[in-house]
């Protein structure tokens, strides 16, 4: 037998994380390959560009380097990471530079983070290099910070996924000194970078987003950890703010407070709202949102937790996020109430361990207090203060009466002890009730029913008074024991109550309903995860999950909430009692809900791709029969014309007609090449070829197909550097602008103010890393806000009248535009008309990209 071939450990793979270009990634990189190869670690670079900068070059000098591999692409040769040779020279470490580089059409991987995933598996430790741009999930945020599309991205858990990221950090002015020096950017690029991608806001705003990002990924580390390991005390790594609220008028003077405090300590701030299992008397659910309302504006995040105990259920909360700091309101009760009860405040503080808790004083303090829930009530009376009661009341009405003796009747002494009888039992259970009745009666025959100071009774009264202290003990004790129980029911129904009311609210608002409500649950019932289980096949899946390590069958959670036979909502974490049961069961219904609505959502945005497909047809189907038919019939009638031998044409009417023939072909090729461009558009079948291509020689390829060129003036400076395009799809893109421009622009009259000039001018330019071209027009231009819709098939914002034809024309420029990296936008002429902009990335064979993409 063979044996087995065991795969090599996975290698580690090294993240160097950079604000802008020009931090010193690379330098740092290459510095820990440099010190890993003086510690006898095999070493070498399979990537990396210089950008000719001195330093960087200096320290490859020494590293053995592996041979790049040459790729030819449209008639220009490009390099390439040979990753083939990486893996037959098998170093421990290797350096691979840019790691949201795209490779060259042709190479066995479209993403070099993709080359580097196979060098990983192969057991080789990569270091790599990255800019915060590149992250895909900030794309759209650096697009708008910066104004520039950042065209290569790699996936946020491919850098998270890294053994290490660190981060090279550089304050904005000293990376502006570094490029004004000539460090980063060769000298012609100089001025266009730091008046453009290199501002100082900019690169203000992606430093603190590097930041930020390394700060989360280091949390969530934090977090996997401290829950690997059951660390439940509080590490102070990050300041975490917990503001607790009761949903009282209080609660915006906590929450304010917090914020300082959070804001100060440069730390997050939560808001928490403790449900407890028979409901928060007077705690209305508009006061909650309101309260909500307020911490989101403040930045802050709210959290709702379920638990009897608040003072365990708020420390609890604020364990699991690895707070810092726990924010509360003094106690709203009078002194003397506090010698029974200590408070929520007190027990909160005395539990707290490495938690700081800071009471804030508020109006509501020591003030009126909202009732409290029936069960806290009798779980107050049921302890010591009640028992207390029942033998201190009875043993002062019984002093009180003996010192009184002769200025009391004997009834006032019987009445005296039914009532404290009847204030035990107010305030207390039936056990301290039953002893104060029992210790009444007793002490009442002792010491005032004759025979004095002995426990015979020789009046029959006195019996009655006895049993009727015992009768009113119980009753009492029994009616406030029902009245304590409905309003537990009616308290517990009200928690219940609120937590639909959350689970539907989020249902109902969220975007993505079914991930925000399985959090919800989670968090409100202390729960490690939350999964809605769907069997599909025989086979479980999960539909979706909240939290860590989440179940994947039923049987491995700590309660299963059957939904339907194949829709289970599966917990893990804790076992929770029978009374969370219901809101359970509607949470897991909440979650179906939200599963189907998230299905339907996805059902009808395909029956509206449908119907606009549906319409698209309506629409080029109504225009074919104008564009088609009018050239067909204009060549029908010319060509008639032609071969009718009655009639008699001149020279000068065969030339018309077959001028005629000319161009209403010209125009049928036209609207055949839009649909044929339109058609492979849509079905994604555009492979742009992007090579060096110089706008005024496709400019020239574009005319040359005109007929009539006269009224089109060219301003394109051949010295412009290339763009990075395809020089077929580009030449498409100009004579579509053209001819749009022509049809719908008009010469300038003679004697007007602006005499002379041309009815569409072609001007190019350069700006910051990318080639401008402009296609003006004077004609009519559009109407106010109609730009938007220039670029959308079928449509016709400069003439919307009948039969202005198929509108595809600046749709297909568009989309070919796309399809190249650049982009095509719409402004108004200056004095009337229409200009279009057509912007591609300056090529540059080394990076092809544009300054500041990498």
């Amino acid at each position: 037998m063979e044996p087995l071939s065991v795969p090599p450990p996975r290698g580690e793979l090294r993240i160097y994380l950079g604000a802008a270009p020009g931090v010193g990634k690379t330098y740092a990189m290459l510095g820990e390959a440099r010190r890993r190869r003086d510690r006898g670690t095999d070493v070498v670079v399979g990537y990396v560009e210089t950008y000719d900068r001195v330093k960087t070059t200096e320290m490859l000098q020494g590293l053995e380097i592996v041979p790049r591999r040459t790729v030819e692409y449209r008639g220009t040769e490009f390099t390439e990471m040979d990753t083939d040779a990486v893996l037959a020279r098998h170093p421990e470490v290797v350096c691979v530079d840019e790691l949201a580089h795209t490779n060259m059409p042709g190479s066995r991987h479209q993403k070099r983070w993709q080359d580097i995933e196979e060098l990983l598996d192969a057991g080789i430790t990569v270091l790599s290099t990255v800019n915060i741009q590149h992250l895909e999930s900030l794309n759209d945020v650096v697009e708008r910070i910066t104004g520039i599309t950042q065209r290569e991205t790699v996936p946020d858990e491919v850098v998270r996924r890294a053994g290490q990221i660190e981060l090279v950090d550089i304050t904005p002015e000293a990376l502006r000194r570094r490029l004004a020096h000539g460090n980063v950017y060769p000298a012609h690029k100089i001025d266009a970078a730091l008046g453009n991608y290199f501002r100082p806001g900019n690169l203000t705003a992606l430093r603190e987003l590097a930041l930020l990002w390394v700060a989360d990924q280091v949390d969530v580390a934090l977090q996997r950890y401290r829950a690997q390991h059951e660390i439940t005390e509080t590490w102070e790594a990050r300041e975490r703010v917990v503001a607790a609220i009761t949903g009282g008028g209080e609660s915006e003077t906590l929450i304010r407070r917090a914020r300082r405090i959070a804001a100060k300590a440069g730390g997050d701030l939560l808001v928490v709202h403790v449900l407890k299992s028979d409901g928060l008397a007077d705690v209305s659910p508009q006061a909650v949102a309101k309260y909500r309302r307020l911490a989101e504006d403040l930045g802050a995040t709210f959290h709702t937790v379920v638990g009897d105990d608040v003072p365990r259920a708020l420390l609890d909360f604020a364990s699991g996020v690895n707070a810092t700091q726990l924010v509360l309101g003094t106690s709203r009760r009078p002194r003397w109430k506090r010698l029974f009860d200590e408070g929520i405040g007190a027990a909160t503080v005395q539990e707290s361990g490495h938690i700081d808790v800071h009471m804030v004083t508020h109006e509501e303090a020591a003030g009126k207090r909202r009732t409290r829930s029936a069960r806290d009530g009798r779980a107050r009376r049921s302890g010591l203060a009640g028992w207390s009661l029942a033998v201190v009341l009875p043993a002062l009405i019984t002093l009180a009466g003996v010192l009184l003796r002769g200025h009391l009747s004997q009834a006032t002494d019987a009445v005296a002890f039914v009532f404290v009888t009847v204030v035990v039992a107010m305030v207390s259970s039936l056990g301290p009730a039953l002893i104060a009745a029992v210790l009444s009666g007793l002490l009442y025959d002792y010491f005032f029913t004759v025979p004095y100071n002995s426990f015979r009774i020789g009046e029959p009264q006195s019996i009655v008074a006895v049993v009727v202290m015992v009768v009113v003990a119980v009753m009492v004790s029994l009616l406030v024991d029902r009245a304590g129980r409905l309003a537990q029911q009616a308290a517990g129904a009200q928690t219940e109550a609120a937590l639909l009311s959350s689970y539907a609210r989020t249902v109902l608002a969220q975007p993505h309903p079914l991930p925000a409500l399985l959090e919800k649950v989670r968090e409100n019932f202390g729960l490690t995860s939350v999964a809605l289980l769907e069997k599909r096949d025989g086979h479980w899946e999960t539909a979706e999950c909240a939290g860590l390590d989440p179940c994947r069958e039923p049987d491995e959670g700590d309660v299963d909430v059957p939904v339907t036979a194949d829709v289970h909502l599966v917990l893990n974490g804790r076992n929770l009692p029978a009374a969370d049961q219901r809101a359970l069961e509607a949470a897991a219904g909440q979650a179906l809900l939200a599963l189907r609505q998230q299905r339907m959502t996805a059902e009808a945005a395909d029956a509206r791709r449908q119907a606009e497909n549906v319409e698209l047809r309506t629409a080029l189907l109504s225009g074919l029969g104008h564009d088609l038919r009018t050239p067909l019939t204009s060549i029908r009638a010319a060509v008639d014309g032609l071969v009718d031998p009655r009639l008699r044409l001149s020279a000068e009417d065969s030339r018309e007609l077959v001028d005629t023939i000319a161009k209403s072909t010209d125009r049928l090729r036209g609207v055949v090449d839009n649909l044929l461009d339109s058609s492979r558009l849509a079905t994604g079948a555009v492979e742009p070829r992007l090579a060096p291509v110089r706008y005024l020689d496709v400019v020239r390829s574009a005319l040359s197909g005109l007929r009539d060129r006269s009224g089109v003036e060219v301003e394109v400076d051949e010295r412009l550097p290339p763009a990075r395009a395809d020089a077929g799809l580009l030449e498409r893109v100009i004579a579509n602008l053209v001819d749009n421009a022509l049809r719908h622009g008009k010469p300038v009259p003679r004697g007007d103010s602006a005499a002379g000039e041309p009815a569409v001018a072609i001007r190019a330019s350069a700006y910051g890393g990318s080639v401008e071209l402009r296609v003006v027009d004077r004609g009519r231009g559009v109407r106010k806000g109609a730009t938007d819709s220039l670029f959308t098939p079928f449509q016709h914002p400069r003439d919307p009248r009948p039969g202005a034809g198929l509108g595809l024309g600046l749709s297909v420029a568009k989309g070919f535009v796309d399809a190249m990296g650049g982009s095509i936008t719409a402004e108004d002429t200056p004095g009337g008309g229409l200009t279009v902009i057509v912007s591609l990335p300056v090529f540059e064979p080394a990076t092809q990209a544009a300054p500041g993409s990498r």
